[in-house]
């Protein structure tokens, strides 16, 4: 319904300032994103971006113009963080959300990386117990940790044995005359991306159902103004502050929702878009805050609810200078560090330095993850042929890692190819720890098989092989039926299905993540080391006498 000019005078203006999948990004590092080129517009130019301290900056510009307001994550905000937060148990990110101001997150995927236990600490403190590797509990500056002093919220993860929500569903911010609900919810698929056992007492159910639930409720508490706050995403094109063309799961969900929702705030794809769709405005901020997103509300003082056609929203870059040229800085003008989270992210880095500037070894060029026909990659290669090396003494005949467990390419930050150990942690940031296990012939072939889900072929969770595997699929193979009879060959030989293999995979695979169920029937399970230890015991020896070049041959084939 429009409302006439008399009726915007009784409105009440509020800023909602979101991120999302800031994954623990506390130092700007090499992160950029395409931004129109103050020469050619047309084109587009990477401008660096992102930093906690300058995201602390960007954050605090946009609360000024406006005194009401609320700063609002869409999930992920740590989880494959890089070793300043990942060192210490991602308590550095939580330490520096609360001095940002952070009000209310949802739940992501990777809150739940180290299960349900280590999320539920994080948000109320105390200081982690179980040793992991070379991570370190309470080593801020006060020796505590005392844990989120913002709200996270989920209305769609409920614990199994009292169907009770984990965390509060909603979260409601009051102004004078104006109050706004958010409704938090994570996708439905964590239960595959995360280890199976740490999630065990929780269940994930339908997003747009749960929302839609609590939208209801909070109608009936007389709040009309709603937010949802989804860590699911989707895909458009035409730039960060653009919507063409507009796809992917954020997008189903939003078609589900009441027409009360009026505003879905998304994240999960790390990508940057604005859309309006049917009234509603649906976007995302990228993600590593390189991007901020900010809508600007009107609320009806006497209906509570958002005046759609009132709301502006816009994505804005978080520039910070970094090796950044004259041309772009005076088109996207550097934003000063905010000297309080700089503070504390020194802290951290400090703490870490010793052992994140330590060399592991040599590379001779990047180990990248650029994806053969077939589906594997360089760095891929690289980690599995680690993995198995140092299982060898398990009688690891072939190791297998997972793709979503590489997080970026592993590059020398060192001159002449010297790798640091943060070089490797950024590659593998998880701390999972590595099994060996027997699988028959048979089995083997049905975990390849299992790299495609019935429901979404297109997407397959190809594993990367050791050095000495090799096999073929074809593509318009039926499921459960890709793998080409008799290719799957080890050392040159062809796998036999009724004989035993011994297999090495890291425990997020061993207990079933990422669909690959078949891996829970692997028996004598033996222990291993952590991956990244795996990763860099095994840098340091096969880069001994000469850097190492990454192996560009691939060994899965598409037919």
């Amino acid at each position: 319904m429009l409302c006439t000019p008399s009726a915007f005078a009784q409105t009440v203006p509020v800023r909602i300032i979101a991120i999302n999948d800031f994954h623990g990004h506390l130092e700007p590092g090499d992160n950029a994103i395409a931004v129109p080129d103050p020469a050619n517009p047309a084109t587009t130019v990477l401008l660096r971006s992102g930093g906690a301290s300058f995201l602390a900056t960007r954050i605090n510009q946009l609360r000024a113009e406006q005194a009401r307001h609320v700063v609002v994550s869409s999930g992920d905000l740590f989880g494959a963080s890089p070793l300043t937060s990942g060192l210490f148990h991602d308590e550095p990110t939580v330490e520096v959300m609360n001095a940002i101001g952070l009000d209310v997150s949802a739940l992501g995927n990777h809150e739940f990386d180290h299960g349900v236990q280590a999320l539920l600490r994080l948000a109320n403190g105390g200081c982690a117990t179980a040793p992991v590797a070379n991570r370190r509990s309470c080593a801020g500056a006060d020796g505590k940790f005392s844990g989120a002093r913002f709200s996270f919220v989920s209305s769609n993860v409920l614990y199994r044995n009292s169907n009770q929500p984990l965390v509060s569903p909603t979260w409601v911010k009051a102004f004078n005359g104006a109050r706004i609900g958010f409704i938090g919810a994570v996708t439905r698929a964590t239960p595959s991306i995360v280890v199976p056992s740490g999630i065990a007492e929780v269940r994930f159910v339908a997003e747009a159902k749960a929302i839609n639930q609590h939208a209801r409720e909070l109608q009936a508490q007389g709040v009309q103004a709603i937010v949802a706050v989804v860590h699911e995403g989707g895909e458009a094109e035409g730039g960060f502050d653009a919507c063409r063309n507009p796809r992917g799961a954020i997008f189903d969900i939003a078609r589900e929702l009441d027409p009360a929702i009026d505003i879905v705030l998304s994240a999960h794809t790390h990508r940057g878009y604005n859309c309006v769709i049917d009234g509603r405005v649906i976007m995302q901020a990228a993600s590593y805050g390189r991007l901020v997103s900010v809508v600007d509300i009107e609320v009806d003082a006497a209906s509570g609810d958002i005046v759609r056609e009132r709301t502006r929203a816009r994505n804005v870059p978080v520039p910070n200078g970094e090796r950044t040229s004259y041309r772009l800085r005076a088109a996207y003008p550097p934003l000063p560090a905010d000297p309080k989270i700089a503070a504390i992210v020194e802290h951290y880095r400090n703490l870490a330095a010793p052992l994140a500037q330590r060399p592991v070894g040599r590379i001779a060029a990047d180990f990248d993850r650029r994806a053969s026909s077939g589906g594997d990659n360089a760095l891929g290669r690289l980690v599995a042929d680690a993995q198995r090396s140092v299982t060898r003494v398990h009688g690891a005949q072939v190791a297998f890692t997972n793709p979503g467990g590489l997080r970026t390419d592993l590059r020398a930050s060192g001159t002449d190819g010297v790798v640091t150990y943060a070089d490797a942690f950024a590659s593998q940031p998880f701390g999972n720890s590595l099994m060996t296990i027997t699988l028959t012939g048979a089995q083997l072939k049905l975990l390849l098989e299992q790299q495609w889900s019935a429901t979404r072929p297109e997407r397959a969770r190809m594993l990367q092989p050791s050095h000495g595997f090799a096999y073929t699929w074809q593509a318009n193979g039926s499921h459960g039926n890709r793998i080409v009879e008799d290719s799957m060959q080890l050392e040159g030989r062809t796998v036999v299905p009724t004989q035993s293999y011994r297999v090495t995979v890291n425990n997020f695979l061993g207990d079933g993540g990422d669909g690959f169920r078949v891996l829970r029937e692997g028996a004598d399970r033996t222990a291993g080391p952590i991956d990244v230890d795996a990763l860099t015991e095994y840098l340091q020896t096969a880069s001994a006498t000469q850097p190492l070049a990454p192996d560009r041959t691939p060994r899965i084939k598409r037919r």
